[in-house]
């Protein structure tokens, strides 16, 4: 039925009145735009664990809400997506394209593909070139055998297939190569550079498929109307590059100048993106064009890049980009490939689009140098599509070059060839790890011995999630650096960034140069990235060596980074930022925690189970101010708790370091069993429990040990402590017949700033005692999470050590089971070892 547009209206008077939202425009855009958000990020919930792109779950939401799905319901589209909202739709959806390809523009660093050598263009040259020519040979068998499909001339046609076949897309492979940690490798970094030579080169293959379509579409047979088009694209092209670039670079200068204070140059640069839309429309080339080249006149150093994707990158890509999706898939429709003729030219499509850009791709890698195996890999990844897949297929679609079964097919063809590319690569391509020593285990006891190879030099690996940790991190770094007048200090910074679908996300990884392992760099100054700041003037004033890096990951694999970046740099002690800390402008007294999510404490729960060398989780409740000070400012009090057992023998080490720094008071307190030989102490058994669940559990460690040999241990690590910190800090035993509440008397006191502890997976029977209790953080063991909870009143900082030992390795959750007797036995082996003590 046709609708007179101008008779839709805008919004409703309301249900109380007789109007129904969804007859009207805007509550109905409403609707259309929450179901698609709702539909699509419900996909991407369910692909993530086969590590898909966020695009795959955008196409196939699209396809399920359109006419091959959900719009069989006649009833469904009828309501939900009428004939007369399709224009709305679009033209909104159209303004989130626009934006997006102005940040693909954005993303693409014309300079750095000047600087990919040869291998790059030819291997990116043939990757197009086969494909093209082989969607030519497709586009002969379609024309005759699809029906309609010989109703567009032969010129936009084959071009359109060619194109079709031969695009690879760009940002979608970032992020593949993202995900996979392959985007620094050699054949991530081969990838990129060839991908974006042929995203270059498809954009003008598309620009000119539209003007031979636009001369089609509007009656005019004459190839004069098509040259006019191409020669004003040319002339506009060279328009941005010569006269606009050089006016973008000043408005950028002027920007970083003003330190990003002022609007008016970003609203500029907007205005610039409508503006070149425009034009090229106006031209005949699609709007997309023109943003597409504005954004690369854009300059890529300074700031003001990085300032515009923050401001637009989450509106466009999170909520107006997945409408052009849904739109695309309103136009798709599965059902009219009918019959196994159609079905095997699906095949068919597939299997050259596959078997051009993988074989092309291949041949030349092979020929330039490259190993087979990483030349497959390659062409593989050149096969990925996407976004700009679905753009040229919506073009051909609405200058009627494709008809409704030929844009299926495609779109379909888009589907799978990027569906395949993750497991492929992943199957194909392992890229071996550097330097990897897994007996070569770390810890600062071991560091400190004269016979060590790296007693000469401290080497830390401190993690930050952002500039909030800086401060507490160079202060705590400035207490232990105490201990290191013999032995130098060498400190490594990671800054942990989470890997999303942001385009700023994609664009800091493709920033990092490549030095032997995936996803680090030094963070360089241009950025001037507050955590390289802060710390590389650390290192300036306290004459520390510090290298600052980044790492880029997706959460469940960013402990791998860290894991690595340790056994590659040797470090003796890896210091973690707890998940929560104090809240900004939060009272010190106050307790109050902020929580950054249970991602970041995933995280650290794995980095604590793999890591190669000691790890400390640093609870920061403001520790030494909320700035960092001077090493001639310090001036902390340090309190080491002492149970017995590794984890506390290596706090006592790490404590005794600290008692070096002159403005650094420490204190250790030894808790003794001050019920030692009452008859009316319980006998505690620790038993395996595997129906309990780790999160929400104290685990301990299952080794068997001598827990006789411990407290010769245990004695001797005292006594060392004692020698080394004679005149430099004070030592007390105190009988702890209330173990949780002695604890926590001295956090609630406020004489120290930092509490350090052991973990305690091999506990003393004073920890033991702990192990029944409702669990907050397990990951810190009994007495660090009572110090941790923000409910006990706690005002100090804590610090949580955990020794490395690959005899502590494997932890299990118990349960306490008491009995009576003398002996605390301590049984967390299934075959029943015990041992007395």
């Amino acid at each position: 039925m046709a609708v007179n547009i101008t008779s839709i209206k805008t919004s409703s008077n309301g249900i109380w009145q007789g109007d129904n939202p969804l007859h009207f425009a805007f509550p109905l855009l409403i609707v259309q735009t929450t179901l698609v958000l709702i539909l699509s990020r419900s996909l991407a919930f369910i692909l993530k664990p086969l590590r898909q792109p966020q695009v795959i779950a955008e196409i196939v939401g699209g396809i399920i809400l359109g006419p091959s799905a959900l719009g069989r319901n006649q009833s469904y589209l009828h309501r939900i997506f009428p004939s007369w909202s399709t224009p709305i739709l679009e033209t909104v959806a159209s303004i989130g394209l626009l934006f997006f390809l102005f940040l693909v523009g954005l993303e693409l660093d014309l300079r750095s593909i000047r600087r990919s050598g040869r291998r790059a263009f030819f291997i990116a040259a043939a990757g197009i070139s086969l494909p093209f020519v082989s969607g030519v040979g497709v586009a002969f068998v379609l024309r005759s055998t699809l029906p309609g499909a010989d109703s567009a001339g032969y010129g936009p046609f084959l071009v359109f297939m060619g194109v079709a076949l031969s695009i690879t897309a760009f940002p979608v492979l970032a992020r593949i190569l993202a995900e996979l940690k392959l985007l620094t490798t050699q054949v991530g970094e081969i990838a990129m550079a060839a991908a974006a030579f042929n995203d270059v080169a498809a954009w003008v293959l598309l620009a000119l498929a539209v003007a031979l379509s636009g001369g089609e579409a509007g009656g005019h047979k004459s190839p004069l109307v098509s040259l006019w088009v191409l020669l004003c694209g040319v002339a506009f092209v060279a328009v941005q590059m010569v006269a606009v670039r050089p006016v973008m670079g000043w408005v950028a200068k002027r920007a970083d100048g003003e330190g990003g204070v002022s609007e008016v140059w970003i609203c500029l640069t907007l205005a610039g993106v409508l503006v070149s839309g425009f034009f090229t429309d106006f031209i005949g080339i699609h709007s997309i064009f023109g943003a597409f080249v504005f954004g690369l006149t854009v300059p890529k150093e300074g700031e003001f890049a990085g300032r515009l994707i923050e401001r637009i990158e989450d509106f466009v890509s999170g909520l107006l980009l997945p409408l052009y999706f849904a739109s695309s898939g309103l136009k798709t429709n599965v059902a009219t490939i009918k019959g196994g003729k159609a079905w095997g030219l699906l095949v068919l499509v597939i299997s050259t689009a596959c078997a051009g850009k993988i074989l092309g791709t291949f041949l030349v890698a092979v020929a330039c140098g490259m190993a087979a195996r990483e030349s497959v890999a390659l062409g593989v990844l050149m096969n990925t599509k996407g976004l700009v897949e679905l753009i040229v297929l919506n073009i051909g679609k609405e200058r009627k070059v494709l008809n409704d079964e030929t844009f299926a097919i495609l779109v379909l063809m888009a589907l799978f060839t990027t569906f395949i590319t993750t497991p492929s690569v992943m199957a194909i391509y392992k890229p071996a790890r550097a330097g990897r020593n897994s007996h070569n285990r770390r810890k600062l006891q071991a560091s400190s011995s004269p016979q060590s190879a790296d007693a000469r030099e401290l080497r830390i690996l401190a993690c930050v999630h952002g500039h909030r940790d800086a401060p507490s991190i160079i202060n705590l770094i400035e207490t232990i650096r105490g201990g290191t007048k013999k032995s130098p200090l060498k400190l490594y910074i990671i800054h942990l960034v989470e890997l999303t679908e942001r385009s700023s996300s994609i664009l800091m990884v493709r920033r990092a140069r490549r030095n032997g392992l995936p996803f680090r760099s030094p963070l360089h100054s241009e950025t001037h990235d507050q955590v390289s700041v802060a710390f590389e003037a650390y290192g300036q004033l306290g004459r520390v060596r510090v290298r600052p890096m980044i790492a880029i990951s997706a959460m469940p694999t960013m402990h791998e980074d860290v894991c690595n970046v340790a056994e590659d740099k040797r470090v003796s002690l890896l210091v973690v930022p707890f998940h929560k800390h104090r809240a900004a402008g939060g009272d010190h007294d106050s307790g109050h925690m902020e929580n950054m999510g249970p991602g970041w404490r995933a995280v650290n729960q794995r980095v604590m189970k793999k890591a190669p060398c000691s790890v400390a989780v640093l609870v920061d409740r403001g520790f030494g101010g909320d700035g960092q000070v001077g090493p001639a400012e310090v001036a902390h009090g340090v309190c080491v708790l002492f149970f017995g057992g590794p984890d506390d023998r290596e706090a006592l080490e790490l404590a005794s370091r600290m008692a070096e720094h002159p403005g650094v008071r420490v204190t250790a307190v030894r808790f003794v069993d001050g019920n030692k030989g009452k008859e009316d102490r319980p006998n505690i058994m620790l038993r395996p429990s595997p129906m309990k669940s780790a999160d929400d559990s104290y685990t301990f460690s299952t080794a068997v040990m001598d827990r006789e040999q411990e407290k010769e241990l245990d004695e001797a690590a005292v006594a060392e402590f004692r020698r080394r910190t004679e005149g430099t800090a004070s030592y007390e035993e105190r009988p702890a017949g209330n173990v949780l509440e002695a604890v926590l008397v001295i956090g609630r006191s406020g004489a120290y700033e930092l509490i350090v502890v052991g973990k305690g997976r091999f506990p003393s029977s004073m920890v033991a005692e702990l192990a029944g209790r409702q669990a907050e953080h397990p990951e810190l063991g009994p007495v660090g999470d009572a110090l941790a909870s923000s409910s006990h009143g706690v005002v100090s900082s804590v610090l949580v050590i955990q020794q490395h030992d690959v005899v502590h390795s494997d932890e299990t959750p118990v349960s306490m089971v008491l009995d009576g007797g003398d002996a605390t036995i301590v049984d967390v082996e299934d075959g029943g070892a015990q041992k007395n003590s």
